[in-house]
């Protein structure tokens, strides 16, 4: 009995030295190493979620906002200061860091220095999709956390002011495609914004005033009424009109007939190519009453971002508390 309990601890070993050395991001790393990490951050992210629904969208976006910069490195975690990268202009209202503190914390107490903040970011918010009604999906891990964090660094980040150009080329740099762009805008279809961000579209979105004249005009006025010219730009509405508590296609739909609510999303219908995918998910551009899987497509350009500038094996190492190098 004691050989066999020293042959499977070597074992595990062996399996981790060769997952480092490999360095290859992989369904199930923490297996042998800490086969708690993924129960933890599910179990984490629920109790967050029944205390705040809006945390689903929120830790979608924390994830989408990581890999962004500098790649997937849990890097937007770090609180060193007002120069931090959290602390960028592009990174407002970005949130959920208490969440993953809180996994991490718990992780370390099973399995200290084993599971990265890059790691459990990634699951939280697949856990954040499922528990939103949206897919279920495996997640590839074994990212490292990074060693930079500085808010210059997110310079670039998409903003909801960009022409659809703008938006294809950032997308491009970080390796994804125009339906990508168009699938992760989706994301939206949960979650909410604050008036901040729609009052440029309301009444500047001209030199002298005016409104974004792709706005529906039904749609012009109940935004008028939820967000008054001069009024409190922290009031929130749900981006996804309708539907803004479901994972599903609705947005895009939204979107198609002029009620998007934020300018970015409503860029994705003025571009041939991005409402071209857009109408595909609707059976425009099929012999079938219905198009491609909406779900299976959104799970392959989330997994795919999810792997953005990745560190892996002796790239880096995992972060005791993520909010700190």
């Amino acid at each position: 009995m004691a050989l066999a309990m020293v042959l499977a601890m070597a074992l595990a070993m062996v399996l981790a030295v060769a997952q480092e050395v490999e360095g290859q991001l992989m369904v199930g790393f923490y297996g042998e190493t800490c086969p708690q990490a993924e129960p933890i951050v599910r179990n984490v992210v629920r109790e967050a979620i029944l205390s705040d629904t809006n945390m689903a969208p929120v830790l979608l976006r924390l994830h989408f906002h990581d890999c962004f910069v500098e790649g997937c490195d849990g890097s937007i975690l770090i609180e060193n200061g007002p120069s931090g990268e959290r602390h960028a202009f592009g990174h407002q209202g970005v949130g959920g860091f208490e969440v993953i503190e809180k996994a991490k914390a718990e992780l370390e107490a099973a399995c200290q220095g084993v599971v990265s903040c890059a790691d459990i970011v990634a699951l939280a918010a697949r856990d954040a999709i499922a528990m939103a009604g949206g897919p279920a999906y495996e997640v590839p891990t074994g990212r490292r956390d990074g060693v930079v964090s500085n808010m210059s660094l997110a310079d670039d980040m998409p903003d909801v002011s960009n022409s659809i150009q703008q938006l294809k080329v950032k997308f491009m740099r970080k390796g994804l495609t125009e339906k990508d762009l168009v699938l992760l805008s989706a994301a939206h279809t949960i979650g909410t914004t604050a008036c901040f961000f729609l009052t440029k579209r309301l009444y500047n979105f001209f030199p002298g005033g005016g409104s974004d004249p792709a706005i529906n005009p039904t749609h012009l006025v109940e935004l008028k009424q939820k967000c008054p010219q001069n009024g409190d730009v922290n009031v929130r509405l749900p981006i996804d009109q309708g539907s803004g508590q479901a994972f599903d296609l609705h947005i895009l739909q939204n979107i198609r007939n002029g009620f998007a609510v934020l300018e970015s999303d409503a860029k994705l219908n003025e571009d041939a190519v991005t409402r071209g995918i857009m109408d595909n998910y609707f059976g425009f551009f099929s012999n079938l009453p219905f198009g491609p899987s909406f779900e299976a497509d959104f799970v392959e350009a989330i997994i795919k971002m999810g792997q953005i500038g990745v560190r892996t094996g002796f790239q880096g190492a995992p972060r005791r508390v993520c909010g700190s190098f």
